[in-house]
């Protein structure tokens, strides 16, 4: 069963996060969700830990623009992260790598 709400996705970002992926990283991703179930979120990964605020952060590493449905079809395995990119659908401001990373360090 696949996650239904973008909340939930973030609230249980934490519980699968791969500290073994974050290794000597010290990155913020911003998260910018548009549509119904719109929102902003950032996750903050440092010293192999991650923790999860909604809001916006002052200075994040990579900020990620999507629809509600866009991220919820990426995170349910619907539709691929190069894929949304490749057509719009996925908006990244800043280190691209490091948004490519995102299935890696949470394997939802």
């Amino acid at each position: 069963m696949g996650f239904k709400s973008v909340k939930e996705v973030f609230q249980k970002m934490p519980s699968v996060f791969d500290g073994n992926q974050a290794k000597n990283l010290d990155k913020v991703f911003q998260f910018e969700i548009t549509g119904e179930q719109q929102g902003q979120y950032y996750v903050v990964i440092k010293n192999g830990t991650c923790q999860v605020e909604e809001g916006i952060h002052s200075s994040p590493d990579v900020t990620l623009t999507m629809s509600d449905e866009t991220w919820l079809g990426m995170v349910n395995k619907e539709i691929s992260g190069v894929k949304a990119f490749m057509t719009g659908k996925l908006k990244v401001k800043g280190d691209l790598m490091l948004a490519q990373r995102i299935y890696d360090l949470f394997p939802l």
